[in-house]
């Protein structure tokens, strides 16, 4: 393990075994501190923000993009601060702590017993949702995890999110895929965040009207298992509690072989993304490169695709 990896495991230890202690409000002045401090530096990740938030909201001059990822940076670390204490909170906190528009979507589609597929972007506080389905709603669900460096970070997270009630299956090793089939086939709910390919071997959409991958995952599942695959999208307002939309089912289309039939499905995925992080993209939580012009290595910038 490098120097760095060991820093970082250390960091996310302590944010872990420390921040949960703390009252809440220090804990959120603590995290926009943090955010201020880290926009002012204007390192890599707020000016890939800044470009990110460029597309989204085009007509923006440097003046509103600035503020947009000054927002963005508070509405990030609120997302640390809140998974940080999560572990922490009582089971009333957690219910009290979302509040979900339509969410007869998913109900309906669980008493069906047909299986759901919950595909999220990158948006407020996908933990606090996960973890509200478990605990409100009482309903266990599976979902995949990228595999971090070191492995004790992934282990963290691993353990942090089990806690939370959620079956975490690695993104890599080729069997996630069959084990969330199985789930789907026996009625159970799988959630995944949806709005960034790790795979290089995604489905190309329009998003906002430039192309970027989305993985494929959502809707083959959804195909295969005959699963309803239904788009959430979160967000934060200047209360202690999120918010939240189940949107409408994303149904297979009825003809067209089965690459037509993801890629059809997919788009629909990202024009819902697409909804949700235009009316709140300062919760859009998009530090890294995502569309396909971006991709490639730039000298210029020193960043890595």
């Amino acid at each position: 393990m490098s120097a760095r990896e060991r820093l970082t495991d250390t960091l996310y230890g302590l944010g872990w075994s420390t921040v949960k202690k703390l009252p809440e409000p220090a804990a959120v002045r603590l995290g926009r501190t943090v955010a201020d401090l880290a926009w002012k530096r204007r390192g890599k990740g707020v000016l890939r923000l800044e470009r990110n938030y460029a597309r989204v909201v085009p007509d923006a001059g440097p003046e509103r993009l600035a503020e947009l990822s000054r927002a963005g940076m508070r509405s990030y670390l609120r997302y640390w601060m809140e998974s940080f204490r999560l572990p922490a909170w009582s089971p009333e906190r957690v219910r009290t702590g979302f509040d979900p528009k339509d969410l007869h979507h998913l109900t309906d589609g669980l008493a069906s017993g047909r299986g759901v597929v919950l595909a999220l972007p990158h948006l407020a506080n996908w933990d606090l949702a996960g973890a509200w389905v478990t605990t409100a709603l009482g309903t266990p669900f599976t979902t995949v995890a990228e595999r971090l460096k070191p492995e004790t970070l992934y282990d963290r997270f691993v353990a942090y999110r089990e806690g939370l009630g959620m079956e975490v299956l690695p993104h890599s090793g080729g069997s996630a895929f069959g084990t969330l089939a199985r789930r789907l086939r026996d009625g159970g709910l799988v959630c995944l965040v949806a709005d960034r390919d790790l795979s290089a071997s995604g489905v190309e959409v329009k998003f906002f009207g430039e192309s970027a991958r989305m993985p494929a995952g959502p809707a083959l599942l959804a195909q295969q298992t005959g699963a309803l695959l239904l788009p959430v999208t979160l967000w934060y307002d200047d209360s202690p509690v999120m918010r939240g939309r189940v949107h409408p089912p994303i149904e297979v289309p009825e003809s067209g072989t089965r690459a037509e039939k993801t890629s059809s499905m997919t788009q629909a995925l990202a024009d819902a993304f697409a909804t949700g992080i235009a009316d709140h993209p300062e919760d859009w939580h998009m530090l890294q490169r995502l569309w396909l012009a971006d991709l490639e290595p730039r000298a210029a910038d020193g960043e890595r695709p």
